[in-house]
């Protein structure tokens, strides 16, 4: 999928996430990470993203400008029992610090919802933090809503690896 946004001089191109953007991606994925508090680890980041590849169990939709990757946001297809179809779970959405302000989250936001629909996905979710506010106004205004019957739990499990 390709879709072109902005003026000549301002051309953002949103591409799905190959094996040959993956070093782009993984860059910015290492950044979203360290803003919620992981430490810094490329190879980890880069593995991560190439097990959703070569698995195919994500789709990671990229804003490219100027053959540079500004932003990315990763959607995870999952069976939705209630309605015996599938929903997507917009886990990842992340713009380079020196990209925001440009309208690029907005762009990549609009590219997940294109894409689930011509994927058949008739429900997106996601959740953010608390304290996520910047966040918060950017779902809001595009037609987002907080769920007002059920609520979001967390169990952490200790770790086997």
């Amino acid at each position: 999928m390709v879709r072109r946004a902005g003026g000549a001089a301002d051309v953002i191109t949103i591409v799905a996430a190959g094996l040959a953007e993956l070093p782009h991606f993984s860059r910015l994925f290492d950044l979203y990470r360290q803003f919620y508090g992981a430490a810094s680890d490329l190879p980890a980041a880069h593995a991560f993203l190439a097990e959703r590849l070569a698995r195919q169990d994500s789709v990671l939709l990229g804003a490219m400008r100027e053959g540079m990757l500004m932003g990315f946001v990763q959607l995870y297809p999952v069976p939705n029992s209630l309605s015996g179809g599938q929903l997507m779970i917009l886990n990842d959405l992340f713009v380079d610090p020196a990209a925001r302000g440009a309208g690029i989250a907005r762009r990549l936001m609009q590219a997940a919802q294109d894409h689930a629909q011509a994927a058949g996905v008739t429900r997106l979710e996601l959740s953010t933090q608390h304290t996520n506010r910047t966040a918060q106004r950017l779902y809001e205004a595009l037609g987002w809503r907080q769920d007002g019957e059920f609520r979001y739990y967390v169990l952490e499990l200790p770790t086997t690896r």
